[in-house]
């Protein structure tokens, strides 16, 4: 629950690569001999080289015609790796924007849908595409999901700056509920989720303070308790990392940097050498992998 997702996606990617360059590695060296290698069956004029381009994913060299700019922030990798980092990201993503590959990307890019429709089968980018809409209704506050079984309308709920709930018309089922707790609509009483606090014989069980045990993932609104560890949250509903105290989104901090300052600071959960354990293992895992794709390299 507490682990990164963008740091688990990163490190289940670079172990499939790393089997999967292994693999073509030992399969091209048993079929080549380096004569065969350096001529690459090249006609006798045509001997210019074309230049190659390091993967910043698998470290390997290809030439240009082989690798696949980013239109966003102009980062490169073989089309291969991005095809493959796309359909993962895809499948663990649960419709969140699919950002560059390079954690160290100073643009922060993110993927355009024309580039995912380029490089991914269609049901991939069908399926990105509902996950991606189911995303933005729920992010949005002036549209909803009809909350009757039989009905996947997505309803608009008029604009209302006082806060108050209002009542909201299914224009397919013609259901009549609640903008905020999604119930038949009740004029005459609160919503249970707009009472401050509900509380029992041991005090304040769900908030929004701090120490409240019960509170609402900020972006699909799902219950979540917590009674102990960790501070950094992961929605097992729609796959959102956040701040158990103050909501703040979580999903791109691969380090934890959120508690190194701030109204959270030391707040995570952990001892200060546990924080700085994690942050080189993150390190080693991604570097541990570089270097075994060049000792491969090197070895075929």
């Amino acid at each position: 629950m507490t682990q990164k997702i963008n740091c688990w996606l990163y490190v289940k990617y670079f172990i499939k690569m790393a089997k999967r360059t292994t693999d073509e590695r030992m399969g091209s060296a048993g079929k080549s001999s380096p004569d065969t290698m350096t001529a690459d069956k090249s006609e006798a004029g045509d001997l210019a080289l074309e230049p190659l381009v390091t993967c910043k994913l698998c470290l390997c060299e290809y030439s240009l015609d082989k690798m696949t700019t980013l239109q966003e922030c102009r980062c490169i990798f073989c089309t291969s790796c991005l095809k493959q980092y796309m359909q993962l990201a895809i499948q663990e993503g649960c419709g969140s924007p699919i950002t560059c590959p390079d954690m160290l990307c100073v643009n922060h890019g993110t993927l355009q849908e024309a580039e995912i429709a380029y490089l991914v089968p269609v049901e991939q980018f069908q399926l990105f595409k509902r996950l991606k809409f189911e995303r933005e209704v729920h992010l949005d506050p002036q549209r909803t999901w009809c909350p009757a079984a039989d009905c996947q309308t997505v309803c608009c709920i008029g604009p209302n700056e006082s806060g108050v709930p209002v009542p909201v018309e299914c224009p397919s089922c013609h259901m009549m509920f609640c903008s905020s707790c999604k119930e038949a609509w009740h004029p005459q009483r609160l919503c249970p989720e707009n009472q401050a606090l509900v509380t029992t014989e041991q005090g304040s069980l769900i908030g929004t303070e701090t120490e409240a045990p019960i509170k609402q993932c900020p972006v699909c609104r799902i219950y979540i308790e917590r009674n102990e560890g960790c501070a950094q949250m992961m929605c097992k509903n729609c796959k959102h990392t956040f701040c158990w105290y103050c909501l703040q989104n979580l999903d791109n901090d691969i380090f934890l940097r959120h508690y190194d300052k701030g109204p959270c600071r030391n707040k995570l959960g952990h001892s200060r050498a546990s924080v700085m354990w994690n942050r080189t293992q993150v390190v080693g895992i991604l570097v541990g992998l570089g270097q075994s794709y060049k000792w491969v390299r090197r070895k075929l």
